[in-house]
């Protein structure tokens, strides 16, 4: 199998990539050998590691291809102790690639899982990474390290067939051992590392094994240091202390775009321990405790020029009113002739549906431990993009991008909320001033501020059927939220999709399954509706409408489950259907809701959803995916809205910002179609496109009320 290869454009809703940072201000060769001892390793050329699975972004300013290095980079060592090493840019952040990774060294090298560690997104460590983002660890990095395990199986084999004077292909490596079937000599790979320092370029082709064949992937196996994270014994960013070590703290601007125009830290200054640093924009303080240093803040005063901005009441007409005028050839996707086919088309149906702004909301805010040392700065921060925010780090602090090193403790959740290096520029800077190690946490409040959130949008719709029900016109217009998603599955002559470029309101950047979660209500809920006028069962119109086999099979397999068409046995009872493709995965969703419209509660009570990504790489973390979506997506359904109005925003805590809670969760079955004909992709992203189109199609069913606004019920629906 040849390496994958692709080049990744970055979808334009990922604002945050082409954003300055948020504050401005005035390696030899890796010795993998002294680090880890002798042994057996394989190595990648620089080159190919960043044309093959190392993916790019062309045309961000936070993105670029490394200087290619004379040296290599090394992905997998066999220690003479027997341990596997792998070594991967990606970060873990709750979605379990640490243990499916493993898996795939462990099953293509033939070691037991427990053999294998990784060392994860350490820029001094692991070969160059865009980061973890767009579903890709899975669909790069399983071929990937497949390809390299088996390069190093067959390194070892090699070994032994030289020692033994036998010819490679007649020995077998099963168990971290090669044996003779014949003679029934065996070694271990650790015997076999033993006393070598032994390299091999990674082939350009390598045969890796079928997931037909698979033994430890495949399989539903704990997570990898699972123990220590339900323990507590794990170290977040937030957790870690190094000696002399002091805590920073932010003056923030009362509202997005203020500017200071009265300082005074006098007061401050003449607190014990307290360091401050007024830099440009940035003011921060630190000291030997946070409390200390929220008192420092808090004793300075500050006088700030606001200006007036647009609110969340308002948002949606200035996104119509102020998209570019001309739409970018990259945007724009048409063929056929949509305008004729409309005004032939026996039924016609136009909607306009809204999506507010919401945020990330991860359980871990964001966080950064910095140290400089010997004229070098090491960064401990929870981040996506560790590569990125070393080149950030760098170019602020005007030195050379050798001289920094990030590292990424596994991660409390991101939801594509941590790719920017706003916590880790506050600490070195502190860090740099007081001339001791910093940590900066951010509060709940903070994190609802600064961060950046899902985009707000606007999506038009102009389509037309044929008396039978079937499409013949989709006109499809997504002004601002985003790109991801926007094409549809359905089988339509004469389609026109287009997105309109708009300027940023509030800071705006990824989400988890970026616009596909706009793109895919809006889809959805209009086919819903046509559905309806075509006086037609959801589940009929869309499969004949649909020719995609996956799309189909995941359709029928969630229908079946979950008893589709079903009779509403009680009042208030309601039942939806919806479905979409994204990544390279298909899912189809199904929900029962109750609604008491005497009170105006809306309950979801049961989600069926199919998802299929093809090869389960480990079923069990494949459903933890799942069904997070789906609970995720229920917020971002029902009730999840950023509140803002002159550039505050009015509900940055979680008792005024709604997610969903114990209580919110309905009976959920998640069914995995597992296709070991087709390459693994992710499963990050897809599962939470379709579960708010299908509440909304369940409460239209129950009240015959048609929602077009995300969110759909953030006050309750009241008769």
């Amino acid at each position: 199998m040849s390496a994958f290869k692709e080049s990744l454009i970055t979808e334009p809703e990922r604002y945050e990539f082409s954003a300055a940072p948020i504050h401005q201000f005035e390696l030899a060769r890796r010795n993998f050998f002294k680090i880890l001892g002798a042994g057996i390793a394989v190595f990648v050329a620089a080159k190919e590691a960043l044309a093959s699975p190392q993916e790019t972004a062309p045309g961000s300013r936070s993105f670029h291809n490394e200087e290619l290095p004379k040296e290599i980079t090394s992905w997998l060592h066999v220690g003479e102790d027997g341990t596997v090493t792998g070594f991967t840019g990606k970060a873990e952040m709750g979605q379990n690639i640490r243990t499916s990774i493993s898996q795939s060294i462990a099953d293509e090298l033939r070691v037991p899982l427990g053999s294998v560690r990784l060392v994860m997104a350490d820029t001094m460590l692991t070969p160059f990474d865009a980061g973890t983002f767009g579903s890709r660890t899975t669909p790069t990095m399983t071929p990937q390290f497949r390809r390299v395990a088996e390069a190093a199986r067959n390194l070892l084999i090699g070994v032994a067939a030289k020692e033994w004077n036998l010819a490679p292909e007649k020995l077998v490596a099963a168990d971290a051992r090669v044996t003779d079937p014949i003679s029934k000599r065996s070694l271990s790979y650790a015997e076999l590392a033993r006393g070598k320092v032994l390299t091999r370029d990674l082939p350009a082709d390598d045969p890796i094994t079928s997931a037909t064949e698979w033994k430890i992937a495949g399989k539903p196996l704990p997570k990898v240091d699972g123990r220590a994270f339900v323990t507590g014994a794990h170290k977040y960013a937030s957790d870690l202390r190094l000696e002399g070590m002091l805590y920073g703290k932010m003056l923030r601007p009362p509202s997005f775009g203020a500017t200071l125009t009265a300082y005074d830290d006098s007061a401050a200054k003449a607190m014990s321990g307290v360091v401050i640093v007024h830099d440009g924009d940035f003011v921060g303080v630190a000291a030997p405790s946070a409390h200390e240093a929220q008192k420092a803040l808090d004793a300075i005063h500050t006088q700030w020029k606001e200006t007036p901005q647009v609110s969340d009441k308002e948002i949606f007409t200035f996104l119509k009113k102020n998209a570019e005028p001309i739409s970018n050839d990259r945007f724009r996707r048409q063929k056929g002739s949509v305008e004729e086919a409309l005004a032939a088309a026996t039924y016609r149906l136009d909607a306009t549906y809204n999506v507010a702004y919401i945020a990330h909301a991860p359980l871990e805010p964001r966080a950064a431990v910095a140290q400089w040392a010997d004229g070098k700065l090491t960064v401990w921060t929870g981040t996506q993009r560790p590569f990125a925010n070393r080149d950030e780090l760098a170019s602020v602090f005007h030195i050379p991008e050798s001289t920094v090193r990030v590292i990424v403790p596994d991660t409390g959740s991101a939801y594509g909320g941590k790719h920017t290096s706003d916590a880790a520029i506050e600490a070195a800077r502190l860090a740099r001033a007081a001339g001791k190690p910093v940590k900066v946490v951010w509060t709940r409040e903070e994190e609802f501020t600064w961060a950046y959130f899902r985009p707000a949008g606007v999506i038009e719709v102009r389509s037309g059927l044929t008396a039978e029900g079937k499409l013949t016109a989709w006109d499809f217009h997504n002004y601002h939220s985003g790109m991801s998603g926007i094409e549809t599955p359905y089988d339509v002559a004469n389609q026109r999709t287009e997105y309109h470029q708009v300027p940023l309101v509030l800071r705006s950047g990824s989400y988890r399954g970026l616009a596909a979660t706009a793109n895919h209500f809006a889809r959805e809920t209009h086919i819903d509706a046509l559905a309806r006028v075509a006086k037609m069962d959801a589940l009929e119109f869309r499969l004949k409408n649909l020719s995609d086999t996956r799309m189909r099979a995941v359709l029928e397999a969630a229908a079946k489950s979950f008893g589709w068409p079903r009779r509403k046995t009680q009042k208030g009872q309601g039942f939806g259907i919806a479905c979409g493709a994204e990544k390279g995965s298909y899912v189809a969703s199904c929900v029962e809701v109750a609604v008491d419209r005497a009170s105006g509660a809306a309950r979801v009570v049961r989600v069926v959803e199919a998802f299929e990504c093809g090869a389960i790489v480990n079923p069990d973390g494949l459903r933890n995916q799942v069904v997070g979506a789906i609970i995720q997506g229920l917020g971002g359904a029902l009730f999840e809205a950023i509140q803002f109005e002159n550039g505050r925003i009015k509900n940055a805590h979680f008792s005024t910002y709604r997610v969903p809670r114990f209580r919110d969760v309905p009976e959920i079955d998640a069914i995995l179609l597992d296709r070991k004909d087709i390459p693994p992709a992710g499963a990050g992203e897809t599962p939470i496109v379709a579960i708010a189109p299908a509440i909304g199609s369940a409460l239209f069913g129950a009240t015959g009320v048609r929602l077009n606004n995300l969110p759909l019920v953030p006050n309750g629906l009241r008769a």
